[in-house]
């Protein structure tokens, strides 16, 4: 399928502005990072303009994509072929430091978010703008698609007691942004004041899947390997903080998930009856190589989507851990820290922002009530991000 839309990184190299030859570049980068032909943007640029690259910058998984999950920092190094240091934002600082951008005039930023708060590429996002707002640097942001859309918006938002890396502002799990609308937004509202341009796409609009662009899918992270993962993680993520495997260790994370305790067969028939919509669970057996029950067979499902205009992720992981709840309590658990750099807190009330949610959970609190408690905060939150919108 050829592709629908133009992404930023092509809309600034067909036209390249003056600051491309003159100034220093630093690029925060993966190997997501690739244009309509599947061409890495540091390659484009180093082809261009090789004189003006002087740094890249790694997010979580390292430049290459070549690490897995929570915890599993990426060392500084120097590029083999560009000969320019590649300064890790996942490791001893996940913030730049002054010495990585006095490299630099500009950063340039590529990446390929997912469209879930928890992913950190946003939380690296935020930190790059403080951090050149505080020691003077311009940042311009190339956009791409939001994979999941920019129509549907879902979850509570984050309470500011539980920022983290995996929620550094309150915004829901499920926020309809792309890299330059959330950009623009955490500037904005949250007075950043970083020198900011962002270069939007041509062509993308919010009602699309990735599928609908026409590009190829290169997988963000380790964990990220086809569209269909993106769609399902705004809710799996929550597995994270959990006893549970959400499918790392098989070829499908998060698309499937459980553990060595569970009868897929019940499990699927009581899930069945709360009517999910959009979604088809299928029991399936499988056994993770790493991670979660590593080794061990575990009983679960796989979650097939069949409309994903009305499938819901994070309520129907709700749903599901509410089930499992119902029928394992001796068995399930929360998961222990650390996660993400936090030592204290329990993993599950980062990834949903609120320590009272999980309670809700745990008690088995009637579904319909969840998710009405945070339509307020929803809407209020769309209107206000809405304003940073580049497209319709």
């Amino acid at each position: 399928m050829k592709p629908k839309i133009r992404l930023g990184i092509e809309k600034l190299l067909e036209n390249p502005p003056g600051w491309l030859k003159e100034k220093r570049v630093g690029l925060l980068v993966n190997q997501a990072s690739v244009d309509s032909r599947i061409f890495y943007t540091h390659d484009l640029l180093f082809n261009l303009f090789p004189k003006s690259l002087k740094a890249l910058f790694g997010p979580q998984h390292g430049i290459f994509g070549e690490k897995q999950d929570n915890m599993e920092e990426s060392p500084h190094l120097i590029h083999p072929l560009f000969k320019v240091p590649v300064f890790s934002l996942y490791g001893e600082s996940r913030i730049p430091t002054k010495e990585m951008l006095d490299e630099i005039d500009i950063l340039v930023i590529d990446l390929q978010d997912v469209g879930t708060r928890v992913y950190t590429f946003i939380s690296t996002l935020a930190l790059c703008l403080k951090a050149a707002s505080q020691y003077g640097k311009k940042v311009v942001v190339v956009d791409r698609p939001n994979p999941i859309g920019g129509l549907i918006l879902e979850g509570n938002l984050l309470k500011y007691d539980w920022c983290s890396f995996v929620g550094i502002y309150p915004l829901p799990m499920r926020h309809g942004m792309t890299m330059g609308e959330a950009a623009g937004f955490f500037n904005h509202y949250f007075g950043i004041g970083c020198d900011l341009e962002i270069i939007p796409m041509e062509g993308w609009r919010r009602k699309m899947s990735f599928v609908d662009t026409g590009l190829t899918w290169v997988p963000p992270s380790p964990n990220m390997p086809f569209p269909e993962t993106a769609l399902v993680y705004p809710g799996q993520v929550l597995l994270e903080g959990t006893n549970l495997s959400e499918g790392r260790g098989t070829t499908r994370p998060f698309e499937i998930f459980g553990a060595p305790f569970i009868d897929p067969v019940l499990l699927r028939e009581t899930i069945k009856s709360k009517q999910l919509p959009g979604i088809h669970f299928r029991d399936i057996f499988f056994q993770p190589t790493f991670q979660k029950w590593q080794g061990k067979i575990c009983g679960g499902l796989y979650l097939h989507i069949t409309d994903d205009k009305i499938y819901r992720p994070y309520f129907t992981t709700i749903a599901i851990i509410q089930a499992i709840i119902s029928l394992y309590p001796d068995y399930f658990s929360w998961r222990s820290p650390p996660y993400e750099y936090d030592y204290q807190n329990m993993p599950i009330d980062l990834i949903t922002g609120d320590g009272n949610l999980r309670k809700k959970i745990e008690q088995l609190e009637d579904l319909a009530m969840i998710e009405q408690s945070w339509q307020k905060e929803l809407k209020d939150f769309k209107e206000r991000s809405r304003e940073h919108y580049l497209y319709h």
